[in-house]
C-alpha cells in the first residue's frame, strides 16, 4: 500500500468509531499462531450502494502448528450477524464479544456460513466497502475487511477466495475481484453476477471488490516465460484519455521487475481501478489494485512532471508488491516494514533506472528528511518494526516505509547489487506463499548475500536518527578520518548501542580537484578511526556520499571547502549536499545565535560563490541544476535546532533568497528566457528545463517581485502543460499583486470540473508564502469546491497548509487552532485520516516556549474531547508524552 503523499513541505514548488479511551496496547511479543486455518473462503454479494447483504463460507480446520482451542474467535467491526451456521445447521455455540464473533467448535474441520449486511453509503471510513462516486469499493489494510463480514482479519491467516457479484446491470455493469474471472451472467429481473476465483492464498487485508459504470483501457504483456496478462484500467467515463501514462508505467514495471528481481507475474489479468474517495495513494489487493485517482489520471494539459512521476512510481509499488507483499504476506503487523520497507526501495530503484539515479536519490532524501527525521526526533519515533501499537492504522509511517527502505538499501551498499539480488532470489524461493517476518527477510540476505547482520539488526529494533560526528586530520601524507556515532534517546527506549554504518567517502585533493577513487568504510562501534596515505595535503572529505546511510553528518568544515564540493563533487549528491550543508550552516547560525553585519555578508557570499558555479557549470543538466538550486526547507531548518523559533529562520531564509535574487537577477532572467524557448516533452532535457525556470521565479520573487510577477503571469499564460502554469502560479500566489488574483481566478474557471487540479488549486494557496495564507485558508474552507468528506480535498487545504511552517506556526497560534479544529470535526467521519494531521501538533517541544504552550493546548483540547478514535486519541496521547 502507498501512504498518500502529501505536499512538499517547502512551499515553493463513515460512520464514527466510538471506542474506550484507552484502547488495548498490542505487543510483538504476545504474538501466536491462530489456533485456525481457513483454507478456502467463499463468498457471495447482493449489491447494493445503501444495502449489500454478504453470505461468508468459510472452510476451517484446526491449526497443527497453534495451541489447540475449541474457540474461533472471527473479527467483527459495527457488523451484527444475520445468521451463523455450522456444518449447515444453525449455530447455537456463538456469542458477540464485544465486536467480534465467538463460536464453539467440537470437531476438527468445519463449514461456517455467517451472513452480514452492510450499508455502504454511510460508511465515511472508508474503510471496508464503501461507496464513492457512484461506484462500491472497498479498502481492506489494515483491518477493514471485519467491516465487510466476521473473520479471523490478521495477516497470517492465508486462504483462497471464490467471489460472487450481484448487482444491478444498469447500475454495476463492471463487477471485479481479486484474481481471474471464473463465470459471469445475466438474471431476468435486470440484474447480472460475476464470479471471481483467486488461486493464490492471501490474507484477508489484500481482498479487493469493485462494482461500478467504468470505462477502460486495455493492453496485454507477455511474461518472460511466454504467457498473455490482460492489462486493464477502470477509470470514470471521461477520464480514459488520461490512463495512458498509467498503463505505460504498469507495462515498464512487469518488464522491469523480470530484468531486475527476477519476478514474473502469476495471474491471467491484472486490473487497476481509479478512486476519487480513497485514505491512501493505493492499495495492492492480489490481480486487483485499488487506487486514488491522483496516482492514475495524468497527461500533460493536468499533471505536473512530479505527478507524471508520482503515477509511474505508486503504479510500480503497487505491482511490486504482488511479490513483495502478496505472494510474501507478513506474519503481524508489526513486520509492516517487511513489505513496505523493501517495496519503496523496489519502486525507488524502478524510478532511479527511468527518470536518473542522481535527482531520484536527491528527492527521495528530500522526503526523508522533511518526514521521516522529524518524526524519529519527536514522541512519535518508533522503530522499522515497533515493538507495541494501540491503533495500527497509525504505524503507516515515513519510519516504516521510507527508513525502512534505507535500511535494506544499506544492505544493498554493503554487498553489492549482485549478492543483494541472490538475497532476494533466496527470500522469495524460501518463503513463497507464506506470512513472514523481517527476521526472514534478513536471514535471506546473510545466507544468500554473504552479510553478516548480527549487529545490523539493531536498525530494524532502535529508533531515532544515528548522528555521526567527523573529523578529519592530517600529518605527513596521512589523512586520519575519525567517526563517532550516538543514536539518540527516543520515547521508546534511552540507551541505544552503536549500529553499523555503511559510508562512502572519497578525499579530494585540493589543487587537482581530483581524488583516488571512492570508498566504503563501515562504522561499527561508537567510535573509528581510518588512515588514508598519500596526501601531500589535507585533503577535502566528500562524505556519505550517494547518502549511503540515513544519518546526520556533523562535521567542522570551512565554508571554502563546501564551496569547493559544491563546484566539484563528482557524486551529485554529495555536491547537492555540500550546497544545502553551505546553506544550512548560515541559517541556522543567522536565525540561531545571530550574526553581525560582516558574518552575515561573508556567509552569504560564500553561498553566492556556489550558487554561480551552479549557475554557470555548463556540464550540468538541468534536472540536476534545479536541485542545486533549492533552498533547504523550513521544516528541515528547523530540525537543526534543539528548539527553533520559526519567524526568525523563516525571515533569515527569506532574506537570503531575496539577496541572492537580486544579486543575481540579470543572470536568473536571462536563464528564464533562455529555458523558455525549450519545446515541452517528458525528456529529461525538457523538464530539466521547466524545473530551472520555475526556480528562476522563485528567486526573482524573492530578489525584485514585480518584475518576478509580471514574468510569472508571462509564464502561466504562454504555458502548454501544468508544469509551467502551476510553477508560475505557485510563485504569484505568495505576492500581493493583480495578477495573483487574476491568475488564480482564470485556474479555477479553467479546471473547475476537473476535482485533481481543482486540489491543486487548494494546495498553492494553502502552501504560499503569502502573509495572508491562513485567512486565504479559512476562506478556501467554506467554498463550494471544499468537502471534509473527500480526503484528497482535505489533504489540499488543510495538510498543504499544516505543511507551510510560516504560516502554520503564526506567532498568535491561529494557525494550531486551525488544525485542531480540523481534526475535532474530522474524527468522527474518517478517524484514520484525523489522526495524520495530529503529527505537525506534536513537534511542539523543539519549538520556541511561547508557541509549543499553544501547541501542547491544542493537543489537549483534542484529548478532552468526548468519544475521540482509537487513532486520533493514541497519536494525540504520544504526541503528549
Amino acid at each position: 500500500m502507498d501512504i498518500a503523499r502529501t505536499p512538499d513541505e517547502n512551499p515553493e514548488m463513515a460512520d464514527a468509531a466510538i471506542e474506550p479511551k484507552q484502547p488495548p496496547v498490542i505487543y510483538r511479543k504476545d504474538y501466536k499462531p491462530f489456533p485456525w486455518l481457513v483454507p478456502a473462503t467463499r463468498l457471495h454479494f447482493d449489491l447494493c450502494a445503501e444495502r449489500t447483504r454478504i453470505t461468508a463460507t468459510l472452510q476451517v480446520e484446526r491449526n497443527p502448528a497453534a495451541d489447540a482451542s475449541p474457540t474461533l474467535l472471527l473479527n467483527g467491526d459495527g457488523l451484527t450477524p444475520l445468521s451463523v451456521r455450522v456444518d449447515g445447521a444453525e449455530a447455537d455455540k456463538w456469542a458477540m464479544d464485544g465486536d467480534n464473533l465467538q463460536l464453539t467448535l467440537t470437531g476438527d474441520v468445519h463449514e461456517i456460513e455467517i451472513v452480514t449486511e452492510i450499508d455502504p453509503s454511510a460508511n465515511t471510513q472508508l474503510m471496508g466497502l464503501y461507496a464513492s462516486n457512484g461506484m462500491l469499493c472497498t479498502q481492506c489494510e489494515a483491518e477493514g475487511f471485519r467491516r465487510i463480514t466476521f473473520f479471523p482479519d490478521r495477516p497470517d491467516v492465508l486462504s483462497t477466495y471464490t467471489v460472487t457479484m450481484t448487482g444491478s446491470k444498469a447500475e454495476f455493469p463492471v463487477l471485479l475481484s481479486n484474481g481471474n474471472k471464473a463465470a459471469e451472467g445475466e438474471n431476468d429481473d435486470g440484474t447480472h453476477w460475476a464470479e471471481w476465483h483467486d488461486p493464490w492464498p492471501k490474507p484477508s487485508y489484500l481482498f479487493a471488490l469493485v462494482a461500478g459504470d467504468l470505462v477502460v483501457n486495455t493492453d496485454s504483456f507477455i511474461t518472460m516465460s511466454g504467457k498473455k496478462v490482460d492489462l486493464a484500467i477502470y477509470v470514470r467515463d471521461g477520464d480514459l484519455d488520461r490512463t495512458g501514462h498509467a498503463m505505460r508505467s504498469l507495462i515498464k514495471s512487469m518488464e522491469w521487475d523480470e530484468q531486475t528481481f527476477g519476478r514474473e507475474y502469476d495471474l491471467d489479468v491484472f486490473n487497476i481501478v481509479a478512486v476519487s474517495d480513497f485514505n491512501m495513494g493505493a492499495m495492492e489487493n492480489k490481480g486487483l489494485n485499488v487506487f486514488n485517482t491522483k496516482y492514475v489520471l495524468a497527461d500533460p494539459e493536468t499533471a505536473t512532471d512530479g505527478d507524471f512521476d508520482g503515477v509511474e512510481g505508486v503504479i510500480a509499488h503497487e505491482y511490486f508488491h504482488n511479490w513483495s507483499g502478496n505472494r510474501i504476506t507478513c506474519q503481524d503487523w508489526f513486520q509492516l516494514s517487511l513489505k513496505e520497507g523493501f517495496t519503496v526501495l523496489r519502486d525507488q530503484l524502478f524510478s532511479q533506472d527511468m527518470q536518473g539515479e542522481a535527482v531520484k536519490r536527491i528527492e527521495d532524501v528530500r522526503i526523508l528528511r522533511s518526514a521521516q527525521f522529524p518524526e524519529d526526533s519527536g514522541p512519535l519515533a518508533h522503530p522499522i518494526r515497533p515493538d507495541s501499537f494501540r491503533e495500527i492504522s497509525n504505524f503507516y509511517t515515513a519510519t516504516v516505509y521510507n527508513k525502512g527502505a534505507e535500511v535494506i538499501r544499506m544492505m544493498r551498499t554493503m554487498c553489492g547489487p549482485e549478492a543483494f539480488r541472490k538475497g532476494t532470489d533466496l527470500y522469495f524461493d524460501r518463503h513463497d506463499g507464506e506470512a513472514a517476518t523481517c527476521e526472514d527477510f534478513i536471514a535471506a540476505m546473510e545466507d544468500g548475500a554473504g552479510l553478516d547482520l548480527k549487529q545490523f539488526r539493531l536498525w530494524y529494533s532502535q529508533a531515532g536518527t544515528p548522528k555521526v560526528v567527523v573529523d578529519l586530520a592530517h600529518q605527513g601524507t596521512i589523512a586520519t578520518l575519525t567517526l563517532r556515532q550516538t543514536v539518540p534517546a527516543t520515547p521508546d527506549r534511552p540507551g541505544k548501542k552503536p549500529m553499523p554504518i555503511p559510508v562512502k567517502i572519497a578525499l579530494f585533493d585540493r589543487n587537482t580537484g581530483a581524488h583516488a577513487g571512492e570508498q566504503l568504510i563501515v562504522l561499527k562501534t561508537e567510535e573509528q578511526s581510518f588512515d588514508f596515505d598519500g596526501f601531500a595535503g589535507k585533503p577535502v572529505l566528500s562524505i556519505n556520499r550517494g547518502f549511503s546511510a540515513p544519518v546526520t553528518i556533523e562535521r567542522e568544515i570551512a565554508d571554502e571547502d563546501l564551496v569547493f564540493l559544491a563546484a566539484k563533487d563528482d557524486d551529485p549528491f554529495a555536491r547537492y549536499e555540500a550546497m544545502q550543508d553551505l546553506v544550512v550552516g548560515h541559517l541556522t547560525t543567522a536565525s540561531g545565535n545571530g550574526l553581525d553585519d560582516v558574518s552575515r555578508e561573508a556567509g552569504r557570499l560564500a553561498i553566492a560563490r556556489a550558487f554561480e558555479a551552479v549557475l554557470t557549470d555548463e556540464t550540468l543538466d538541468d534536472s540536476m541544476r534545479g536541485e542545486l538550486m533549492m533552498l533547504p526547507g523550513l521544516t528541515y531548518l528547523m530540525e537543526q535546532q534543539l528548539v527553533a523559533d520559526p519567524s526568525r529562520i523563516h525571515a533569515e531564509r527569506e532574506g537570503l533568497k531575496a539577496w541572492l535574487g537580486a544579486r543575481f537577477e540579470e543572470r536568473l532572467a536571462t536563464l528564464h528566457q533562455r529555458l523558455a524557448d525549450v519545446p515541452y516533452d517528458q525528456e529529461a532535457a525538457s523538464r530539466g528545463a521547466r524545473k530551472v525556470k520555475t526556480q528562476a521565479l522563485v528567486y526573482l520573487a524573492a530578489g525584485n517581485p514585480g518584475c518576478a510577477s509580471k514574468m510569472a503571469a508571462a509564464q502561466y499564460d504562454a504555458a502548454d502543460n501544468m508544469t509551467d502554469r502551476q510553477g508560475a502560479l505557485m510563485v504569484l500566489t505568495g505576492l500581493g499583486t493583480a495578477a495573483r488574483t487574476d491568475k488564480l481566478i482564470h485556474f479555477h474557471r479553467r479546471y473547475a470540473n476537473n476535482e485533481l487540479v481543482v486540489d491543486k488549486w487548494f494546495a498553492l494557496q494553502a502552501s504560499s508564502l503569502h502573509p495572508n495564507a491562513i485567512e486565504h485558508v479559512k476562506a478556501l474552507a467554506e467554498h463550494k469546491d471544499f468537502t471534509i468528506r473527500n480526503p484528497n480535498r482535505v489533504r489540499s487545504l488543510y495538510m498543504a497548509f499544516a505543511a507551510n511552517p510560516h504560516a502554520f506556526h503564526a506567532a498568535n497560534g491561529e494557525g494550531y487552532r486551525l488544525i485542531a479544529d480540523l481534526i475535532l470535526e474530522l474524527d468522527p467521519i474518517n478517524p484514520q485520516t484525523a489522526a495524520r494531521f495530529v503529527p505537525p501538533l506534536g513537534r511542539w517541544r523543539r519549538i520556541e516556549p511561547a508557541r509549543a504552550a499553544m501547541m501542547r493546548g491544542e493537543l489537549e483540547r483534542i484529548k478532552a474531547a468526548d468519544n475521540l478514535s482509537r487513532d486520533t486519541f493514541e497519536q494525540v496521547t504520544r504526541s503528549l508524552g
